[in-house]
């Protein structure tokens, strides 16, 4: 063997060695990389429409390098310690003032954590002491354009029945990335003889909503707003809200009526929407309560959360001594 024939043979047994050590290397790291836990934080409620989702939920897990905070969405994300493997027993802890200290034993998995946190028990009213009454409910806004006339507005809630961590298997609707078994559903409002609708708008207002998708919204300023979504985790529900108009020329103000589900009440509101207050009978006497950048009303707590597109979401919570 010449020596040019063996210098090729010393460089492709280096090159050889040298790929063996980048591919084991690879697979090391690859291997050992930190795991996360991801999920959603909702109410728990027997009537998943009242699963509302909560922010400011602080996460934590023996197993976690911190704590994590869940978002208005309730999504969160639990980093973990190096060389946390799948299949390990950890105990995760979910604590906000206003709900109840849950503690969830559970193992890491490769899964969506989708968790439901009770409310502080709130003391009742005594019992000599009579529930006011709100009705009526509506909620006004205005925006800064030339509009035509609002002459009202149509709501329209929807449900996707889904049950989460089932995996897809290729058998479509799956998840955007093919993991886990989908569910889609749609709805359609109808504005009417004459009527036209502006700002329509669609979003997720219970359940696991991190972990749903608004597929499409076929609207382009006509008579039909029609909402196709996709839900990868636990039952959602969504809701469809539109104002609608008349072909004349009208007021800045718009009404907006929300959808009330038990003690709470759900409406949405488009990005430019401005000075925002709520209209409601309080036993019979018609009163306008500014709702402000605190969210402020006497009769309800109330909290919002905004949409990729801007659009903004609003829940209130019945305060003790008030009733629908």
């Amino acid at each position: 063997m010449t020596r040019a024939h063996i210098l090729e043979v010393w460089i492709g047994s280096t090159c050889l060695l040298l790929l063996m050590a980048g591919a084991l290397f690879f697979i090391h790291w690859h291997t050992h990389r930190p795991l996360s836990l991801q999920g959603a934080v909702t109410v728990q409620d027997a009537d998943s429409r009242k699963e509302q989702p909560i922010a400011d939920v602080e996460v934590t897990a023996d197993l976690g390098t911190g704590a994590a905070t869940s978002d208005s969405t309730g999504l969160f994300k639990l980093p973990l310690r190096r060389f946390v493997r799948r299949g390990q027993p950890l105990v995760l802890h979910f604590r906000n003032p206003l709900y109840r200290p849950l503690d969830m034993n559970d193992f890491v998995g490769d899964k969506l954590y989708v968790v439901h946190m009770l409310p502080v028990s709130t003391a009742p009213p005594p019992a000599n002491q009579p529930m006011i009454k709100v009705a009526n409910v509506q909620v006004r806004y205005s925006i800064r354009a030339m509009t035509e006339l609002n002459v009202g507005s149509a709501v329209k809630t929807f449900q996707i029945e889904n049950k989460g961590n089932v995996p897809c298997k290729k058998q479509r609707p799956c998840s955007p990335y093919g993991k886990w078994r989908a569910a889609l559903g749609s709805a359609t409002l109808e504005a009417g003889t004459g009527n036209e609708f502006r700002n329509a708008r669609a979003s997720c207002i219970a359940g696991p909503c991190p972990f749903t998708k608004i597929e499409s919204d076929h609207y382009s300023g006509g008579q039909t707003f029609m909402v196709s979504a996709r839900d990868w985790s636990d039952t959602a529900t969504f809701l469809l809200e539109a104002e609608v108009f008349h072909s004349m020329v009208s007021e800045v103000v718009h009404q907006s009526y929300p959808v009330i589900f038990g003690e709470g009440l759900n409406f949405t509101l488009p990005s430019k929407a401005e000075g925002v207050s709520v209209e409601a009978d309080l036993d019979g006497q018609t009163i306008i309560f500014p709702l402000g950048p605190a969210l402020f009303l006497s009769w309800a707590t109330c909290n919002a959360r905004v949409n990729p597109d801007e659009t903004r979401v609003y829940r209130c919570e019945l305060k003790p001594g008030y009733r629908f």
